[in-house]
């Protein structure tokens, strides 16, 4: 059953209204459904609804809700990933798999290491890694849809790291003891102390070149816990998808 996404305004009393045009073209154009047919929707905040077609224009699709429950599919910790840019398509593969691990959100970072130049337009790929992600979501059936945040370098990204999670993982090529499963296992004896969880993580993934010794250096000051992904040395795109799924492994499974 194909799933579409809402805002959670388009969800009344008894029925949703969908009024994208290019969900109502796929519907009607590309799935061929009629009046009768059912589809899934996410309201992309709390739930999730199976619902009847009863009235299709070309403006506006109305369904019938038959089913309401919370996401069933939905991770219940929230990883950012801070994702030093790469070149060419790889930032694509690298939102396409993290989306399907569970991500809650995807910032890609100018470090000092990064070959891709702010000169390029942003606002276009900025536009198609959405669209990615968007896909992503609907093949997996996920309860909402990442976003993928503009571009920061990494001076923002000092500055704000730490003040939005509970723990800032930052994988080191260099850091041959301390493993993801340490620090994540350390944390959660911190957290179960005070009665609490680990609820938000950042993910930081250096670009092709990997950090420099400041970015490193800095990463540590500011109170990152460094941890290594094995004895190889990754290829970004390969980083950042290997790290979540151990997050999640760890955390969710």
């Amino acid at each position: 059953m194909s799933r579409f996404f809402v805002d959670k305004s388009a969800v009344k009393e008894g029925f949703i209204e969908i009024t994208d045009s290019n969900d109502i073209k796929h519907i009607t154009k590309v799935l061929r459904l009629r009046e009768g047919s059912f589809i899934e929707v996410s309201d992309s905040a709390e739930y999730e609804y199976q619902i009847e077609l009863n009235e299709i224009s070309s403006e506006c699709i109305r369904g019938k809700i038959h089913d309401k429950q919370n996401f069933s599919k939905e991770p219940t910790i929230q990883v950012s990933l801070y994702q030093g840019i790469p070149k060419q398509g790889k930032m694509e593969t690298i939102i396409q798999k993290t989306v399907e691990l569970g991500i809650s959100r995807i910032i890609p970072v100018f470090m000092q290491r990064t070959v891709v130049t702010e000169k390029g337009n942003f606002k276009n790929k900025l536009i198609r890694w959405q669209k990615i992600a968007d896909e992503a979501v609907k093949q997996c059936k996920r309860g909402i849809i990442p976003q993928i945040e503009a571009p920061i370098n990494s001076k923002d990204l000092f500055e704000k790291v730490m003040k939005e999670h509970d723990l800032v993982l930052f994988l080191y090529e260099n850091e041959g003891k301390t493993t993801i499963k340490q620090v994540l296992r350390e944390e959660q004896a911190k957290k179960e102390k005070e009665n609490a969880s680990l609820k938000k993580i950042a993910l930081i993934i250096g670009p092709e070149g990997g950090f420099s010794d400041e970015e490193a250096c800095t990463f540590k000051e500011i109170g990152a816990s460094c941890a290594t992904l094995g004895k190889t040395i990754l290829r970004t795109e390969t980083a950042g998808i290997a790290a979540l799924a151990m997050v999640m492994y760890e955390l969710e499974l």
